[in-house]
């Protein structure tokens, strides 16, 4: 089954939407002269990356943060999107600035090739928990331990061919005839 993007997105956000709903609704007594509630704005809005969603797939995976947790630096296959279920969350990713707080009802977005640099529960006396939802090609290895390195040898192998093809073709148009 292939899936786009766009309908990958979609999908999660109604996933989200469910979630916040969800908790919203046990918090909540119903009452039947309640006026209708205005729509609410997005939980989360993030430009994707340019790949193609063809032989991937999402692992969406719980992940407990104890009271006082500090996670490693790590990095992932693909991307990630992440929501907060319970608690509060800080973290930094490569390439975002410095560090942010996330609490129940929020997302953050990992983009492909970052390093998870920050990764702690921001409370030493109550649990934190994500819901974590890994867009990654089929067998990747999904979480991988320390910064994520340059592009792989193979396409700096691809850009290095691709760069001497153009100085070759660039020499060949400016050659004398």
């Amino acid at each position: 089954m292939v899936i786009t993007r766009r309908e990958a997105v979609a999908s999660f956000a109604v996933l989200a939407d469910w979630l916040v709903a969800s908790a919203q609704a046990d918090a909540q007594t119903p009452s039947s002269s309640a006026p209708p509630t205005p729509p609410r704005p997005p939980v989360f809005k993030q430009d994707l990356p340019n790949v193609t969603l063809d032989d991937w797939e999402v692992t969406v995976s719980h992940v407990d943060y104890p009271p006082g947790r500090i996670g490693a630096v790590h990095h992932h296959a693909g991307f990630v999107l992440a929501y907060v279920l319970e608690g509060a969350v800080v973290t930094r990713i490569s390439e975002q600035g410095e560090e942010k707080t996330y609490t129940v009802g929020q997302m953050f977005y990992e983009q492909p090739g970052a390093t998870h640099e920050v990764s702690r529960n921001a409370s030493q006396t109550q649990p934190a928990k994500l819901l974590a939802m890994i867009f990654a090609k089929k067998g990747s290895v999904l979480t991988t331990p320390g910064p994520a390195k340059g592009p792989s040898a193979e396409d700096a192998e691809d850009a290095e061919k691709s760069t001497l093809d153009s100085i070759s073709m660039r020499s060949a148009i400016l050659a004398p005839a």
